[in-house]
């Protein structure tokens, strides 16, 4: 059976963001089930509504990022909290790939939730208002073993990989939980 097409979305735009690490660090504890990528949201134009109604072409980086998640069977974010929510860029990717009306990148695509700060909480308060978008789009959403990394900063070494034993392993269940949830739920 091949592995499930798997986006990767990172709420981050920072070159050295931690919650880029951390994605790099679950890409390669992935199953062979599955098939991880990156897919770059910094590119997006703020959604307008008037950028592709009455005639109008709407950017060309909206019409590629819509065509290229049609590709995936499943999306994995990554988001650090900005003001306890995420950042403005991942809330931006999901209103593009959610219009125009009726065309939803995003509907019935299984997901995960990591979130990741070098604050005390996890990225909570952010994790938890984007599950909120989610069940709106229709993406079902794996509930166990929630992702909150606090602290992210002392879990990495010099090398940007992660130094934590424990941390590893709680990567590794998560990815695979989240690859069965993905065989469970991907559209058939």
């Amino acid at each position: 059976m091949p592995a499930k097409k798997i986006a990767v979305i990172i709420g981050s735009l920072r070159k050295d963001s931690i919650n880029r690490k951390f994605a790099h660090e679950v890409i390669a504890l992935a199953p062979e089930s599955l098939n991880l990528e990156i897919v770059e949201i910094g590119e997006l134009a703020i959604y307008n509504q008037d950028l592709e109604e009455n005639g109008a072409v709407p950017p060309q980086a909206w019409t590629q990022f819509r065509e290229r998640m049609q590709e995936f069977e499943g999306v994995l974010f990554f988001t650090p909290e900005y003001n306890r929510s995420t950042t403005a860029a991942l809330k931006n990717a999901l209103d593009v790939g959610s219009r125009p009306y009726g065309s939803s990148v995003w509907t019935g695509k299984p997901a995960g939730v990591v979130s990741i700060t070098p604050g005390a909480t996890g990225a909570f308060g952010a994790n938890h208002h984007l599950r909120q978008s989610l069940v709106f789009l229709d993406m079902p959403v794996l509930q166990q073993p929630e992702m909150y990394i606090g602290s992210a900063a002392k879990l990495l070494g010099d090398d940007g990989k992660v130094n934590n034993e424990d941390t590893k392993k709680f990567l590794k269940k998560f990815i695979d939980t989240y690859a069965v949830w993905v065989e469970t739920n991907a559209k058939k």
